[in-house]
């Protein structure tokens, strides 16, 4: 059943008109419930390489979803689902290792939760989740590099991609970093800007201002620019992973006297820019390939969509646009956004859960990295990349409130 989106129409014209007015619906906490009754983002061991992303991505929207609303009713349930995806993934990430080794940079999305689910009454649960979470840290030291100290995604030799950022910078900025001014927290925030800034210099698109999927060090990959090493085409998730990752570390860092923080907030504000120009004008949504929108088998990708609508709204909010027109047109685009995706993308079932569709499955660079690649991927039935995404953007929407 689709669902009526008048209320945002409503809500929109209300911000154009500075009026405070509340959600008629929590779109956030609806589909934390769905993701819960779907079982997603608890790790088995069973489910590929990118399963420590899909529970590290859960847990971070529940965690925000439990900032926001700490007295929801549905609060103990979302509260004890993150403590459970938690608790399934500590025991593959306790040897520091063996995490390098085999798990693509993605799996230092469980490192927040873990850290703060460490801090709580010393039991041998707590033990286990400060365990985990040190050896992730340690494991940050022990990732492979290319020949200019860049960290290899997974176990691709020399190659970067865009979407390990969103897993490495947060935590390793919440983990050593934040107000601090020892040398542990000067190597973090050191490491955080000089991973930022290679992947940034050989992926970015001087005329568009986007940034291609990634880039391979040797230049020898079969998609690798000769003389940049970079990938061809700017797919729309890795691009989100990248933006989203930025505001989320920005968050975390000193608000004065901390230049790594100006610096992350200037390539925001420059990203920020080029995703909006890159904004499809008919529907307010962005496309799986960036870089060739309106070509034939192109089409409007959910998950990507929702990222660029989350980090731009959370932009707004914590006044990270620093140009007031920038600022608005950053509202308007991120709100008409939110709308698409739930006109088009959710559905209610019979159960009463929310549904969430057109979102790519995994794109990778270990292949072609040719358009007909990006565009011939499957597309997923309530991937939790698309849902978390979802709920992620629709949270943002309802800080408005």
């Amino acid at each position: 059943m689709k669902l009526n989106t008048c209320a945002f129409a409503a809500f929109l014209a209300c911000l154009d008109a500075g009026i405070a007015v509340a959600a008629d619906v929590k779109y956030s906490t609806w589909m934390a419930r769905s993701i819960m009754n779907r079982g997603q983002g608890i790790m088995t061991g069973k489910g590929g390489s990118s399963e420590p992303l899909q529970a590290g991505f859960t847990q971070k929207v529940f965690t925000a979803i439990l900032e926001r609303y700490p007295h929801d009713p549905l609060a103990p349930q979302i509260r004890g689902y993150l403590h459970e995806s938690a608790a399934s993934v500590a025991p593959f990430m306790l040897n520091a290792t063996h995490d390098a080794l085999s798990y693509p940079l993605d799996r230092l999305s469980n490192g927040n939760a873990l850290l703060s689910l460490s801090k709580g009454p010393k039991t041998n649960e707590t033990a286990t989740f400060s365990s985990a979470a040190a050896a992730l840290r340690q494991s940050i030291d022990l990732n492979r590099r290319n020949g200019e100290g860049g960290f290899w995604y997974f176990v691709y030799p020399n190659w970067s991609y865009l979407d390990g950022i969103y897993s490495l910078a947060p935590f390793y900025a919440l983990y050593t970093a934040g107000g601090r001014k020892d040398p542990e927290a000067r190597k973090a925030l050191d490491e955080i800007q000089f991973q930022i800034d290679l992947i940034y210099y050989h992926t970015h698109n001087a005329s568009s201002g986007l940034l291609v999927h990634g880039y391979d060090d040797s230049k020898t990959a079969v998609w690798a620019d000769r003389i940049t090493g970079a990938s061809p085409y700017v797919w729309g998730r890795s691009l989100g992973w990248f933006m989203m990752a930025l505001v989320d570390t920005v968050e975390l860092l000193p608000r004065s006297g901390c230049k790594e923080r100006d610096a992350l907030l200037r390539k925001y504000n420059d990203i920020a820019r080029a995703v909006l120009k890159a904004v499809d004008p008919a529907t307010g949504a962005w496309w799986q390939v960036m870089n060739e929108p309106g070509r034939a088998k192109n089409y409007i990708e959910s998950s990507g969509s929702a990222m660029f609508c989350t980090a731009l709204l959370k932009g707004v909010r914590l006044g990270y646009l620093k140009d007031a027109g920038l600022a608005m047109e950053a509202k308007v685009v991120g709100v008409r956004a939110h709308g698409y995706l739930t006109d088009t993308f959710v559905t209610q079932n019979d159960k009463g859960f929310l549904d969430y569709n057109g979102t790519v499955s995994v794109c990778s660079l270990n292949s072609t990295a040719s358009y007909d690649y990006y565009t011939g991927q499957p597309l997923l039935f309530n991937s939790v990349l698309g849902t978390a995404a979802y709920a992620f953007c629709s949270l943002e929407m309802e800080m408005f409130v």
